[in-house]
């Protein structure tokens, strides 16, 4: 069946609802399910910077969009399709950024605007916890909070479950349409605010003008691609170490296959990072959670 909406996980359609001027409605209404109460915003500016990465590995796998509230606050909004070795570290890194970007010449206090990082993440962020979202700021020896104006909040889609009759929150409903958007073929009746309007208003892909459409379709062929490959080395691995762990029982042979198929996906993103040929292999091995050794040997 051919779809009707675009999938918001794609470069493209992700950008096109939230990253455009005239569809900024769209993102202020969900960050503001996100967002506590005194930082609520009801306008924003869109900011030319990008923090993406400096790698071709992230600019693969990270779509971002950074925006400013008129009293100041920052916005970093990304979606990410796969985990990064070092994530956290990543988030805190580039938070950074817009934490310096407000300095000011000349005589200045040191006064900073609150820093919002909002992370999609097409993942499991950590395989020990159960949230769907995840808020993170700092705090001191004594779990108090040290510092309110760095936050970290993320959207675990994979452990987002609820189905359309179970619907109740605005945010319930963005996380629903964030995860289902391009499998529908209507808007659900559960999703009947203005703004869900505007969200499949817009998404509509036979709207889009022959170019863009293009620009869809190959964008569209890159997510379904690099997630095949994800998908297609993790299972193999794993009935390769299931093969291998028949003989030690049954639940350490379990075991054995995911730990072969975490191993396989971690190969296959090193693979098709080599194939770029513009990244050093020890960049690959800490992106693809590998050993030096192992990428060198993968590229022999």
């Amino acid at each position: 069946m051919t779809d009707v909406y675009l999938n918001p996980l794609t470069d493209f359609g992700f950008k096109k609802l939230f990253g455009e001027e005239p569809h900024k409605d769209l993102l202020i209404s969900f960050l503001n399910t996100l967002l506590p109460e005194h930082h609520q915003i009801s306008e924003l500016t869109y900011t030319k910077h990008e923090y993406q990465g400096l790698s071709v590995s992230d600019r693969k796998v990270i779509f971002d969009l950074n925006c400013r509230s008129p009293s100041g606050e920052r916005f970093i909004v990304e979606l990410q399709r796969v985990k990064q070795i070092y994530f956290k570290d990543r988030s805190l890194f580039y938070s950074t950024f817009a934490i310096q970007e407000q300095a000011k010449q000349g005589s200045w206090n040191y006064k900073l605007e609150a820093v919002y990082t909002i992370g999609i993440l097409d993942f499991l962020m950590d395989d020990d916890e159960q949230e769907v979202i995840y808020y993170a700021q700092l705090k001191d020896q004594h779990n108090r909070l040290f510092y309110d104006k760095l936050s970290f909040i993320y959207l675990v889609l994979p452990r987002f479950n609820l189905q359309q009759h179970q619907l109740v929150t605005l945010q319930d409903k963005w996380l629903f349409a964030f995860k289902h958007l391009q499998e529908l073929d209507q808007i659900p009746a559960a999703l009947h605010e203005r703004v869900f309007q505007r969200l499949f208003t817009i998404a509509k892909i036979a709207q889009l003008p022959p170019e863009e459409r293009q620009v869809y379709e190959n964008s569209l062929k890159d997510y379904r691609d690099f997630m095949s490959s994800q998908q297609t080395a993790h299972w193999d691995g794993y009935r390769e170490g299931i093969e291998e762990g028949k003989q030690l029982g049954l639940e350490e042979g379990e075991q054995r296959g995911l730990e072969k198929g975490a191993l396989k996906k971690a190969q296959e993103v090193a693979r098709n990072l080599l194939q770029l040929g513009v990244l050093p292999v020890e960049h690959i091995a800490q992106v693809a959670g590998l050993s030096v050794e192992e990428v060198v040997r993968l590229k022999e």
